[in-house]
């Protein structure tokens, strides 16, 4: 078992402008299947707009914001959850005036976009 606070774990940049990620829970932990994150995003800033092989599911934990994917935008703020498939085009985007922070939680392997 591993339980530890997530603001114990050091954040690092995110690949954007006013993004970073603390992962907390990975394979350092002995997770074989799913990745834990928690991404901040700061006010007016958005994450690269990407695509990877992976899916992942998002769960807001506060602030507001846009999650984008091909054509369409979605709002998203506290409790939303977001499911995006692997593959699909996608970015979040924070519109409110606080931290948009969410976990968000990937499967293995983990091919980060270049």
């Amino acid at each position: 078992m591993y339980v530890k606070d997530y603001r114990d774990v050091p954040s690092e940049p995110g690949g954007a402008d006013g993004l970073t990620i603390r992962w907390v829970i990975n394979a350092s932990q002995g997770a074989t299947t799913f990745a834990m994150r928690v991404l901040e995003l700061e006010p007016g800033k958005v994450s690269p707009l990407h695509q990877h092989d992976n899916e992942h599911e998002a769960f807001v934990l506060e602030g507001q914001g846009e999650v984008e994917s091909g054509n369409s935008s979605k709002t998203i703020n506290e409790g939303s959850v977001v499911f995006i498939p692997g593959r699909e085009t996608h970015q979040f985007r924070n519109t409110g005036k606080n931290t948009l922070r969410f976990i968000d939680v990937v499967t293995f392997p983990i091919i980060m976009p270049k």
